[in-house]
């Protein structure tokens, strides 16, 4: 080989390892965009415990963000046994941060599926369990605003007795 083939080659091989960080940049840039917006599981417009729930574990989804994150890790890896990259100690951390970022998704998703299908069944049994709850019913109709032909009624069956 000749001397201007190497150099040929040492400037392909930078060409290589440039292109490798940028997809190592641009899958993380991805991931990060997959994951949920804060806004997206803070604010609701639910009229309940269990659509805020449901609205808050549809939202808790990593999406894409694995598999961008998967793709970034895959560069990463490739760049760092091929010596490609001068300083790679930022692209590490940002993949560590990410991993952490969507491992918190993952796992607060989980969190919340598990509630989303406790509370209905708690609402069963506390509604089952409230003792008196017929007898609240007709003290809530009694307590009921009447007309004047039904108060009629009550009075007279009042005075019958």
């Amino acid at each position: 080989m000749s001397q201007a083939t190497f150099g040929d080659d040492d400037e392909l091989f930078g060409e290589a390892a440039s292109e490798m960080r940028e997809d190592v940049e641009s899958s993380l840039e991805s991931a990060w965009a997959a994951l949920p917006a804060a806004d997206d599981i803070w604010e609701t417009d639910a009229d309940n415990v269990l659509g805020v729930l449901n609205g808050l574990n549809s939202a808790l989804d990593a999406g894409d963000a694995e598999d961008h994150l998967r793709d970034a890790k895959k560069w990463y890896t490739m760049g760092q046994r091929a010596d490609a990259f001068d300083d790679a100690d930022d692209l590490e951390a940002e993949i560590t941060d990410l991993e952490a970022a969507i491992e918190d998704v993952t796992d607060a998703g989980e969190q919340v599926g598990d509630l989303t299908s406790t509370i209905p069944a708690l609402r069963g049994t506390l509604e089952e369990a409230t003792p008196g709850e017929e007898a609240a019913d007709e003290t809530a109709e009694e307590d009921e605003p009447k007309g004047e032909a039904e108060e009629q009624e009550q009075e007279e069956e009042e005075e019958e007795e």
